[in-house]
């Protein structure tokens, strides 16, 4: 079979054999119940609902990091009484437990595909729970991620976060799918589990049970019956552990800061055993997820206290609320909105909410106190220099000298010049940048290709604002998904990127590509990919010409 090609969301090689996920459960086929057996079937719905939770909850108990948050999410909708109430009216329409709890799935689904954004996202959770609930109706085995003592390339449509959540790194070599995007569940936790995992792979499952595959996740290709030489060349890199000696730097010591992104304190710990030069995204979202009302200023302070302390006398970088959007917030946020992307998310949210940033900064200030971190300060969404300076403005009367902006929106890179002038620094959110150069919903896994931070339009908004913040001495990061791809990561600072911030788990191997270049070659590789026609000849263009790491 030819190479098939797809997009690479989290970099590295590796070969194995295919393992393909389980046929997805069936629809069940419309049956009549007797009447008299509606509450018996009842109970066994609730029953079903409270086993799939249990047994979710017990699998976080065993999963790290973001597997056990998305386990634990999962099974809290499975122990939502809502959908078990919805299926248990549905059996006074005749229908069997399965048909019940199928039927009232999709209208739940229906009901947060319509919200879109992070309700549209959570739809896909709604269609594993009722898988479960379903195989057990039925007496099947669950849904799930196949069991091999052998080492394997998972292979599927797409993946529920539940099934992510529970791979094995020692066993699932990597992750390849028909469906999904560069910011789905499975792309997000691949990177967290450093697994090379390629997306939109249309052909994959073209590909026969057990056929040998090479998986090129920072190429998007994978090669099926590969070479035995390129075989061998690649076990051989896989063997070898990367170190990282907290310093980042091009082979002829141009300094690049390697820092990590970070959403709780168990993250914080992990990215400084990872020996991250400190924490270029702290997400501070974690505090408010889930809650009916905002936290005190109290309950933030000791909150980011906890992530601040493993990096006292280093760079944290914080950014204040990201609500709206992918992050709605009862109190804060409109659900409504026609398109929340484009809505009332990030900084706009202070608009009418003034004080619930106020409330945040002081709890930034309290905990960078307490910490003894050097904390600097971002706002995401903005959109204009003049809104970048009343942030600034804003921190400072909190004490926070070191204030910037998030760059996601394109008008802001288009006006970088003004907007140096009125910042400390500022960091590229390169998945959200993406999503609107291109005018492609970064959620929707259909688009997959156009959401590309190899996109040459994507690398020419960085190169404006790096360029500016060199004229202006102000230092410009980059937060997003690309600085975890090391050949992107090398383009990066070739377009003049400063620090360079990731999952932890992505730092010694963006380090050692760094060390394997000069800062000439990194320019000379950035200027192959901007001239490049579109994504995927940008990637292929650089990954030619960067030398293999020895």
């Amino acid at each position: 079979m030819a190479v098939i090609s797809g997009v690479g969301v989290s970099s590295g090689r590796a070969v194995g054999p295919v393992v393909r996920m389980p046929d997805p459960v069936a629809e069940p086929a419309a049956g009549a119940t007797p009447a008299a057996d509606v509450e018996a079937e009842g109970a066994r719905i609730a029953a079903a609902a409270e086993q799939v939770r249990a047994d979710l909850e017990r699998r976080a108990s065993t999963a790290h990091g973001d597997g056990a948050a998305v386990l634990e999410a999962t099974a809290l909708m499975a122990a939502d009484p809502a959908l078990v109430t919805a299926a248990q009216k549905k059996l006074s329409d005749a229908t069997s437990a399965a048909r019940a709890v199928w039927d009232a799935a999709a209208e739940v689904q229906a009901m947060l595909e319509s919200l879109g954004g992070y309700m549209a996202e959570r739809a896909r959770d709604v269609a594993d729970v009722r898988d479960r609930i379903v195989a057990v109706l039925d007496g099947r085995p669950a849904p799930g991620v196949p069991e091999r003592e052998t080492p394997f390339v998972l292979v599927a449509h797409d993946l529920a976060p539940a099934d992510t959540a529970t791979l094995d790194p020692a066993t699932c070599l990597a992750l390849v799918t028909e469906g999904g995007g560069p910011t789905s569940h499975t792309a997000i936790l691949a990177r967290a589990l450093g697994l090379p995992a390629v997306v939109a792979a249309r052909g994959i499952l073209d590909v026969a049970e057990d056929a040998v595959v090479l998986v090129d996740g920072g190429a998007g290709t994978v090669e099926p019956d590969p070479p035995a030489d390129v075989v061998a060349q690649v076990q051989a890199a896989a063997a070898r552990e990367w170190t990282f000696d907290g310093t980042g730097r091009t082979s002829d010591g141009h300094r690049v800061q390697l820092l990590a992104n970070v959403g709780d304190p168990k993250g914080a710990e992990a990215a400084a055993d990872t020996g991250a030069e400190g924490v270029g995204l702290f997400r501070t979202e974690f505090c408010f997820l889930d809650r009916a009302e905002e936290p005190t200023v109290d309950e933030q302070t000791e909150q980011y206290t906890a992530v601040l302390a493993p990096f006292a006398g280093k760079k944290v970088v914080v950014r204040t609320l990201d609500a709206g959007a992918d992050k709605p917030l009862p109190f804060l946020t409109d659900t409504s909105e026609a398109n929340p992307a484009l809505g009332v998310r990030g900084y706009r949210t202070a608009w009418e909410h003034p004080e619930v940033l106020d409330h945040q900064l002081e709890a930034i200030a309290r905990a960078a106190e307490a910490s003894g971190a050097d904390v600097w300060v971002m706002a995401p969404m903005i959109s204009t220099p003049g809104e970048a300076a009343d942030f600034v403005a804003r921190a400072g009367t909190f004490g926070l000298a070191t204030a910037g902006v998030m760059v996601e929106v394109p008008a802001l890179a288009l006006t970088a010049d003004a907007l140096m002038a009125r910042v400390a620094f500022a960091s590229l959110g390169t998945n959200d940048l993406t999503q609107y150069a291109m005018a492609a919903d970064r959620l929707l896994g259909e688009l997959a290709e156009l959401s590309d931070g190899w996109q040459p339009a994507v690398l020419r908004l960085v190169h404006l604002t790096a360029e500016a913040g060199l004229q202006a001495d102000r230092p410009v990061g980059v937060c997003g998904e690309a600085a975890a791809d090391p050949a992107l990561a090398v383009v990066l600072v070739g377009l003049g990127v400063t620090s360079l911030s990731m999952t932890a788990r992505a730092i010694p191997e963006v380090a050692a590509t760094l060390l394997s270049v000069t800062r000439d070659e990194c320019v000379r590789l950035a200027e192959l990919a901007l001239s490049a026609p579109d994504a995927r000849s940008a990637r292929a263009a650089v990954h030619a010409e960067l030398p293999p790491l020895a």
